[in-house]
């Protein structure tokens, strides 16, 4: 939420705290977006990396009870685990205040010190998974269906319209993801690279607005955006959609700059114009500056989860360890839909099918079964 405002003992959410977020600020009246955004989701780079706010390490106790909930979900498969298959009596009031944190704070979380080097994969999934059983429900991250999605380099380019760039070591590029929060786990990491990158899209749209407030009214118009090979029952191989959205007094912000370019592949879609050339230039553009984005290197154990609708993530390109493909970087990747959370603008039922608070989010294509795999195929 961009307007919640906190006291000092709630600053405290990550440092082991038990204070809940106050109600929330009402949301802005207006229909139409405000010069600047205020609160704590318009934060920099530059301020992030000077404090461990952001950062939850687990304690002995944490692990303690993920280790309980492990052996107590033995019984089922993965993809039938909830919250109440996965008991946390201590950490689970911690996972309700990290998910304030995610939709009502900064956006952002990153738990550190899950044991994955005393974990088989089953395990480690298994741990992850519970985590995620309390933030949300999880979502089909692609047209196999897969649940409990990999992160890692498959050798594809993506050169090849139907591959998603995840499954490459190039670099991903700032974007969001089609669910309300993606989570992240590193199982291993790479020899040089592979670098998380994240950004508050309220802190861009506040500098558009300082700077360029020309080219941010065009950031309200919608793109076309390239589906990659992915297309629901009945859509079109690409969708339109704006990537600055101002709906229920809320900013709510999607861009992938490489699918709005291979969009342009399809002669149906109207050619960008120069002066969405220039708006998409100087979006990216604010990006890279230091000032705005926060980087971290995962560490194996490291958990991030992130709130799609006012953060945007990338990936720096990476090399593996040669001729060890057991030291291959790998993520594991959730993508999770909360019980609440913010209403979205109709254009999202083209992307993401439906917007029902909920019920909402991720891919599903003709013949997709949802499914959980341990090891990558």
């Amino acid at each position: 939420m961009q307007t919640i405002k906190r006291n000092a003992a709630q600053s405290k959410l990550l440092a082991n705290s038990d204070t809940k977020l106050e109600a929330k600020v009402p949301r802005h009246s207006s229909s139409q977006p405000p010069r600047e955004i205020n609160g704590p989701s318009a934060w920099y780079g530059r301020d992030m990396v000077k404090t461990d706010k952001w950062l939850y390490r687990l304690t002995k106790t944490d692990i303690s009870e993920i280790d309980q909930a492990v052996a107590h979900s033995r019984h089922l498969p993965i993809q039938h685990i909830g919250k109440a298959q996965f008991p946390l009596p201590k950490l689970g009031k911690r996972m309700k205040l990290l998910l304030n944190e995610l939709l009502d704070g900064r956006g952002f979380v990153l738990i550190r010190g899950l044991p994955i080097n005393r974990y088989d994969r089953e395990s480690a999934a298994r741990a992850y998974w519970g985590l995620g059983a309390w933030l949300g429900s999880p979502r089909s991250q692609n047209a196999r269906g897969d649940l409990l999605g990999h992160v890692i380099d498959l050798s594809r380019t993506t050169a090849d319209p139907n591959t998603r760039i995840y499954q490459t070591s190039e670099r991903q590029n700032y974007h969001a993801d089609p669910t309300d929060i993606v989570g992240l786990l590193c199982l291993q990491k790479s020899m040089v690279g592979g670098a998380s990158s994240i950004l508050s899209s309220v802190t861009l749209y506040n500098e558009f607005q300082k700077r360029r407030p020309d080219l941010a009214a065009v950031l309200f118009s919608p793109f076309c955006i390239d589906r990659r090979g992915e297309v629901p029952k009945g859509k079109k191989p690409w969708y339109r959609m704006s990537v600055f959205s101002w709906h229920a007094g809320l900013l709510t912000t999607q861009f992938t700059r490489p699918y709005i370019d291979s969009a342009q592949r399809f002669s149906e879609v109207p050619r960008l114009t120069p002066k969405q050339v220039e708006a998409l230039d100087f979006f990216q553009a604010l990006c890279e500056e230091p000032s705005i984005h926060l980087k971290t290197d995962f560490e194996p154990g490291d958990i991030q989860f992130l709130h799609n609708y006012q953060i945007l993530h990338d990936r720096t390109a990476f090399i593996d360890w040669p001729g060890q493909p057991e030291r291959q970087r790998h993520l594991l990747r959730l993508w999770l839909c909360c019980e609440r959370g913010r209403n979205l603008p109709p254009s999202f039922r083209d992307r993401q099918g439906r917007i029902t608070v909920g019920d909402r989010g991720g891919i599903i294509v003709p013949d997709t079964k949802t499914n959980v795999t341990i090891e990558v195929v």
